[in-house]
C-alpha cells in the first residue's frame, strides 16, 4: 500500500495551511474524501437526483436503485446476514440512540441492569442514562485498568443475570484500546443479554464482520471511512429488529394510516421515516468500494505500522504523557507538560499540521484520566511517516515555545 499515491486521490489535502503543506492528522474525528466519493455524489445530483421508493418514474427508478444499492453494499462490508438489517441514519449517535431509545425501553424495567464502560463517547453514554432513568434500570461500568483496557474477568463480574444491554466501543476514540467485544458478546448472551457496539472508530480501519462478531447491534458513521457527513447505520439482527417500534413517525415508514391508529412497514423502513439521506448513501456506497479495492486487511496493516512509529517517535519528547495502552488502534492521545492542549493545537495549525483538542466528547474518561482535556493526533490510510515527523517537529517547537511549563 503506497500512502503517498493514495495521498493524491484525496483532493484536499493539496493544499498549504498557514503557509505549509497540510498535515491532517484529524481522521478520527471525521476523515478526509477521496475524489471517487466526491464524484460518485455529484453525479447523483447531477444525473439521478429524485425521492425514493414513491414514484414509477425513471429519474425515481434510477435514484431508489442507487439507495438500495448501497445498502446491499453495506450489509456486504460487514458480512450481515440480509440487506434488510441495514438501517440507514444520521450517524453513529442517531443509531446508538434507536436501539436506547427503542429497543431497550422496551425491554428494561426496574432492576434490570445496562452495562457500560468509562471510556464511551458520549453517543454511547448519555442515550443508556436516559435509557435507564426511563425504565429504572440501574446503569454499571466496567471498570478500566490503569492502561485504559478491560479485562474479561471483570466482564464477567460486572454482567449478571439481570443485565439486559451490554454497550461498548469496539475501538476507544481517546485510549486507541481494541475492547474483545467478540468475547463479551458471549459473555452477554450467556446471561441473556444483547451486546451493542459503538463501531465508528473500528468500521473506517478493519474488517468487520458482526457475524463472528455475534453483536446484536452495530453502529457507525459514514464520514469517518472516506464518506460524506449526515449517513450512518445501524445493524440489528433481524429477530430484534422486528420486534422493535419506530422513533420517528411519519411518511414513508408506515404501512397503513387511520384516523387514530397505524401499522408500519417491514423492516428497515420503519425506521427511516421522511425522505431518506439518498445522496449521502449513494457517497457511503463509493467510499466502501474505494476502501475494499485497497483492502481492510492493507489499510489495518498499514495503520499498525505507523501507529507504532508514532508511538515511538512521540515517546522521544520530554515532557510528554500519551494516555492508553502500547498496543492499539491509529490515534494517540495525550498532553505536553502543563500546555494546555488548546495551545498545542493553535501552535501545531500555525505550522499546517491539524490534530484535534478537547475532552473528545468522552467527559467521564477524562476525569479518570485526571485531564480537563487532551491533544490527539489520530492517523489514517492517507497518512505518512513523514506526517509523524512533522507533528514530532511541531511538538519540539510548540515546546520550545512553551518551555517554562515543560520544566
Amino acid at each position: 500500500m503506497n500512502s503517498a499515491q493514495i495521498r493524491k486521490l484525496f483532493p484536499i489535502l493539496d493544499q498549504e495551511v498557514n503557509g505549509h503543506p497540510l498535515v491532517y492528522l484529524d481522521s478520527a474525528a471525521s476523515s478526509q474524501k477521496p475524489i471517487s466519493v466526491i464524484e460518485a455524489v455529484k453525479q447523483y445530483y447531477e444525473h439521478d437526483n429524485a425521492n425514493v421508493h414513491r414514484g414509477v418514474h425513471t429519474l425515481g427508478s434510477r435514484a431508489t436503485d442507487a439507495y438500495e444499492g448501497a445498502r446491499e453494499k453495506v450489509a456486504r462490508f460487514i458480512n450481515a446476514k440480509r440487506s434488510e438489517e441495514i438501517i440507514f441514519t444520521r450517524g453513529t449517535t442517531t443509531a446508538l440512540n434507536l436501539v436506547a431509545s427503542s429497543y431497550a425501553r422496551l425491554n428494561c424495567q426496574e432492576g434490570d441492569e445496562i452495562v457500560i464502560t468509562p471510556m464511551e463517547h458520549h453517543s454511547n453514554l448519555i442515550p443508556w442514562q436516559q435509557a435507564a432513568k426511563a425504565t429504572g434500570a440501574m446503569l454499571k461500568y466496567i471498570p478500566l485498568q490503569p492502561d485504559g483496557t478491560i479485562l474479561l474477568s471483570d466482564v464477567e463480574q460486572i454482567i449478571t443475570d439481570r443485565t439486559k444491554v451490554v454497550s461498548m466501543t469496539y475501538v476507544s476514540n481517546v485510549l486507541g484500546v481494541v475492547n474483545p467485544v467478540k468475547q463479551i458478546a458471549e459473555i452477554a448472551h450467556r446471561h441473556g443479554a444483547v451486546m451493542v457496539v459503538d463501531g465508528a472508530q473500528s468500521t473506517p480501519h478493519m474488517k468487520v464482520d458482526v457475524q463472528d462478531l455475534d453483536c446484536d447491534f452495530y453502529a457507525f458513521s459514514g464520514h469517518k471511512m472516506c464518506g460524506p457527513t449526515g449517513i450512518g447505520v445501524l445493524y440489528g439482527k433481524k429477530s430484534l429488529l422486528n420486534n422493535m417500534e419506530p422513533i420517528e413517525f411519519g411518511g414513508e415508514m408506515i404501512d397503513e394510516v387511520g384516523l387514530y391508529e397505524s401499522t408500519w412497514k417491514e423492516i428497515p423502513y420503519r425506521f427511516e421515516g421522511g425522505t431518506p439521506i439518498i445522496a449521502s448513501a449513494v457517497g457511503l456506497g463509493a467510499a466502501i468500494d474505494f476502501l475494499e479495492e485497497i483492502g481492510m486487511d492493507e489499510i489495518e496493516r498499514h495503520e499498525h505500522q505507523l501507529t507504532a512509529y508514532a508511538m515511538d517517535r512521540l515517546s522521544e519528547i520530554e515532557g510528554i504523557t500519551i494516555y492508553g495502552p502500547q498496543k492499539r488502534a491509529g490515534l494517540v492521545t495525550f498532553n505536553l507538560g502543563d500546555v494546555h492542549p488548546h495551545d498545542v493545537a493553535t501552535v501545531l495549525d500555525a505550522q499546517g499540521i491539524a490534530i484535534r483538542a478537547g475532552h473528545h466528547c468522552c467527559q467521564p474518561l477524562m476525569r479518570w484520566l485526571e485531564a480537563s482535556s487532551t491533544a490527539r493526533a489520530s492517523l489514517y490510510l492517507y497518512n505518512t511517516e513523514e506526517d509523524v515527523d512533522r507533528l514530532v517537529k511541531g511538538l519540539i517547537q510548540t515546546k520550545e515555545y512553551f518551555g517554562y511549563a515543560i520544566g
